[in-house]
């Protein structure tokens, strides 16, 4: 087989081509580039576009609901800078990574109305990522409805544990200040740091 004949390597000239276009301002380039039959090099497309601050909510759109969950991911992961996205719908996608990444882009644009879905996500979801993910995105949201589901995280993993002590320190309150104090005795040495430093108690030294 020929270099030149290589799917895998005409595939990585086409992201590098949109990559490029991009960084050249090519809009044109970058959308012919859409339609690619690689979901990286789609994804890269779109990224091309973002980059270039021509990217519509139309794109953000057929991104989101691209057959292949790599393209849906890659546009969850744009996050506020797609414009005109909604990710919410894509909260219980059947692939784990584009739930986690939609958790992030809901997160980062702070919508609300995924708070209930989020708090799903993080009390019940099988995968750990998604569940951290989830809890991530209701501290940056900050709404008062998804602190149970926060506190409740800090039952969870290790990993999950550790974002759900950063979460709180988004809400006031003595529900969040108490699981704080909860945190201080957790097993796992950053879970304990991070309620320190939210709580200002780590200048006071050992």
């Amino acid at each position: 087989m020929s270099e030149t004949s290589d799917p895998a390597l005409e595939a990585a000239r086409r992201r590098a081509k949109a990559a490029l276009a991009g960084h050249a301002g090519e809009e044109a380039v970058a959308r012919s580039l859409l339609d690619d039959p690689d979901p990286q090099v789609r994804g890269s497309a779109l990224g091309a576009l973002v980059r270039m601050g021509a990217a519509r909510p139309a794109d953000a759109a057929a991104s989101l609901a691209d057959p292949d969950p790599i393209t849906r991911r890659y546009a969850c992961e744009l996050g506020a800078t797609l414009p005109g996205a909604s990710f919410a719908d894509l909260l219980f996608d059947e692939d784990d990574m584009v739930v986690e990444a939609a958790c992030y882009a809901v997160g980062e644009v702070q919508d609300q109305d995924a708070v209930p879905s989020l708090v799903l996500i993080a009390s019940d979801h099988d995968d750990a990522l998604c569940r951290e993910s989830a809890v991530a995105a209701l501290g940056a949201i900050g709404d008062v409805e998804g602190l149970p589901a926060v506190v409740a995280a800090l039952d969870d993993k290790p990993q999950v544990r550790r974002r759900a002590a950063v979460a709180l320190a988004a809400f006031d309150g003595p529900v969040a200040e108490a699981a704080l104090k909860r945190c201080l005795g957790d097993p796992d040495w950053q879970v304990r740091q991070v309620a320190e430093d939210v709580l200002g108690l780590s200048a006071e030294g050992d």
